[in-house]
């Protein structure tokens, strides 16, 4: 396992109007490794996710890229570091075929015209990299594929563009268990082929048959950051519902101090 983070984000703050999202989150990716991002409804995970991808801007805390110092603004900004994301609803296009999901937005041209060739060898070429072999043909149209062929056209959408982080939104959420297990194995051979992948679940069986390290996030703030041989299933479980488990996550709360005396407002007593 690498020492040096690809990706790491300290003090992250995130506020929408008076409303404080995210607290101080901090978060690192290592290349080869899939870091889980785990976390209750409303835990903060999609909002630190845009943050990263830059749909939203940070309001304080720095975000360090390959060891440097950057700023994300945009996700042209992202794309252009290295970073992509695949979200639930996948993004693809039921009219096109793969080639052109996988080009969309970024075709290859020759001259004034679509470099047809180029474009689908490189599809090609990157499907063959991920040892994708569910795919009977490139020019397939994407609503006559399976959930789980479609999850693994957008992975390759992701990396075909020398991306070193993808980040993956619920992969298996709605898929069976034959193209769960695909899917797996496909976001194993990313962190095997080099990249930094923070995957977010619900799913605990998931999380522990492919991560690394698991990142738990409890009502905006970073509970835990620890290797998955580390803990428990149920451990986990505890982390994300209450933010601690034992001596692992957030330091408990203190009772909270009004000040002053006890006041006895029982009748007959002092008033």
């Amino acid at each position: 396992m690498a020492a040096t983070p690809l990706l790491e984000l300290n003090g992250i703050d995130k506020s929408f109007g008076p409303v404080q999202v995210l607290h101080d989150v901090g978060l690192s990716v290592y290349p080869g490794e899939v870091t889980a991002l785990v976390g209750d409804n409303g835990a903060g995970k999609s909002t630190l996710v845009k943050c990263i991808s830059g749909i939203y801007t940070i309001d304080s805390g720095t975000v360090t890229y390959d060891g440097n110092q950057v700023a994300i603004h945009s996700p042209r900004d992202a794309s252009a570091l290295g970073i992509e994301v695949v979200y639930q609803d996948l993004a693809l296009c039921d009219n096109l075929d793969i080639v052109q999901n996988m080009f969309l937005g970024r075709e290859k041209k020759r001259g004034i015209v679509l470099d047809e060739p180029t474009m689908e060898q490189m599809a090609g070429d990157t499907l063959a990299s991920l040892s994708v072999r569910t795919v009977k043909s490139l020019r397939q149209l994407v609503a006559s594929l399976s959930g789980g062929q479609r999850q693994t056209v957008a992975i390759a959408k992701a990396v075909l563009w020398n991306s070193k982080v993808v980040i993956l939104d619920e992969p298996t959420a709605a898929l069976g268990v034959a193209q769960t297990a695909q899917v797996l194995e496909l976001v194993r051979r990313l962190a095997d082929n080099g990249l930094g992948v923070v995957l977010i679940s619900h799913n605990m069986n998931d999380v522990f048959a492919v991560s690394d390290r698991i990142a738990a996030l409890y009502l905006g703030r970073m509970a835990a950051q620890v290797k998955t041989t580390d803990v428990t299933h149920s451990q986990v479980v505890e982390l994300i519902t209450g933010g601690r488990s034992g001596n692992l996550g957030l330091p408990p709360e203190k009772p909270a101090d009004f000040g002053g005396d006890v006041v006895d407002i029982t009748p007959g007593g002092d008033k």
